[in-house]
């Protein structure tokens, strides 16, 4: 199997979901691409809030084409630091749980495609992983990750 095969891996991961259940994509054409394989009869519920991380003038670069100073300034405040153009990880962290609290009770079994970034951002925040751990999570395409997630008090 292609492990970047939506087809394939929408074969391998859709007897593993629920039935009847809702599918949130990112609108990347990647993560699209694999929720409407897991979901061909159904419609795909499409949320911007799902995007990666926008790196903004960083983005597609070379960490060596990035100047030492902007680095420097992003290893210090990874969570906080915003590259020029684009977004920071608190920035990232606050869209994808707006979208996760957004969820309607209904949707209590809700299947989400989207990227490593913004997994991290979430796991991390309703594990209560310090940043440094956060980065080190690890998301392949196609993983299937399954959270119970509570309503917060």
């Amino acid at each position: 199997m292609d492990c970047h095969d939506p087809e394939a891996v929408a074969h391998t991961l859709r007897p593993r979901l629920p039935a009847g259940i809702s599918i949130h994509s990112s609108p990347s054409r990647r993560a699209l691409r694999l929720a409407q394989a897991l979901s061909p009869l159904a419609p795909v519920r499409i949320d911007p809030r799902l995007c990666e991380i926008d790196f903004g003038a960083w983005e597609g670069q070379r960490w060596d084409a990035i100047g030492r100073e902007e680095i420097d300034a992003w290893a210090a405040n990874v969570f906080g630091f915003t590259p020029p153009g684009g977004e920071s990880v608190a920035a990232l962290q606050a869209r994808a749980l707006d979208f996760a609290s957004s969820l309607e009770k209904n949707d209590s079994d809700a299947a989400i495609v989207t990227h490593a970034g913004v997994m991290r951002v979430l796991v991390s925040h309703w594990w209560q992983l310090p940043i440094s751990d956060c980065l080190r999570l690890e998301f392949a395409f196609g993983e299937l990750v399954c959270l119970d997630i509570w309503p917060e008090e």
